[in-house]
């Protein structure tokens, strides 16, 4: 399998996926989404509340927030050596909320949250949790504690996981005539009319739909739109909590893991039989 990284950014990666195929990436993008684990508030505890909301629609809202998230300083709770429903410094991070209308009508903001870790945080601090009238508080403490998506989607540490055929597309010059109905209904203007013929402008933002070999009034067709079955083009995207690369390295190690483990229950069968 070769890898090639196409685009990257903070939140974003696009990855050019060779000699490989569908259940192998359909298990990388499956483990993304549900089995790697990030950090997210799961319990709250509220000191005062004088707002209109009622705690659990507070609660619910905290649960929501992307937190940045340390794989390598925390634990999952089932896995820490604490076993305690409470937690500890290694499975468990605590945030504090204390905020007050004083003057008039405000809103509150993720921002105001104060982590016991700096780098616990959460990834925006615009995030509107609450509007406060004028003398109306609200305290709390909420701990978050590292989970999977497959328990809840607050657990979730990416928000787009997709993968596509590398498209092929080739144009007969033979039978082309260079009518350019093709490029008018293309919907990503994949394609381009160049003095006499037509090419392909944007190969990766064709996304398969054969509205351009519909429209081609030739027959034989002129174009022929397919998609390379052993390479993909996978898009991850992160919700902040965690870089896409890591994501996408930790989905490989479990995915490995859980082979192995396969594996090894294959043969306590075999040597049963």
């Amino acid at each position: 399998m070769k890898i090639e990284v196409l685009e990257k950014d903070e939140r974003n990666m696009r990855l050019l996926i060779r000699e490989t195929d569908v259940p192998y990436v359909n298990a990388l993008r499956r483990i993304a989404i549900s089995e790697v684990p990030c950090l997210a508030i799961g319990e709250v505890v509220i000191i005062e509340n004088s707002s209109i909301l009622q705690d659990e629609m507070i609660s619910h809202r905290l649960g929501l927030i992307p937190l940045k998230t340390d794989l390598d300083s925390y634990n999952l709770p089932e896995e820490c050596e604490c076993k305690s429903e409470f937690g500890c410094n290694l499975c468990r991070v605590t945030l504090t909320l204390d905020a007050e209308a004083k003057e008039g009508t405000r809103t509150v903001y993720s921002g105001e949250l104060v982590s016991e870790n700096p780098e616990i945080v959460p990834v925006s601090d615009k995030i509107p949790l609450i509007k406060l009238a004028k003398e109306q508080r609200l305290r709390l403490e909420a701990y978050a504690r590292l989970g999977k998506g497959k328990n809840h989607a607050k657990w979730q540490p990416i928000s787009k996981c997709t993968y596509k055929y590398l498209p092929k597309i080739e144009i007969h010059s033979k039978r082309c005539d260079s009518c350019g109905k093709c490029v008018e209904i293309c919907p990503r203007k994949v394609l381009a009319k160049s003095q006499d013929r037509i090419e392909v402008r944007d190969l990766m933002a064709c996304i398969l739909c054969q509205d351009c070999v519909k429209a081609c009034p030739q027959s034989p067709k002129a174009i022929e739109v397919s998609g390379d079955e052993s390479t993909f083009v996978f898009n991850i995207e992160s919700t902040g909590a965690l870089p896409p690369e890591r994501v996408l390295a930790e989905a490989v190690k479990i995915l490995d893991k859980q082979l192995e483990q396969f594996e090894n229950e294959l043969k306590v069968k075999k040597d049963e039989d």
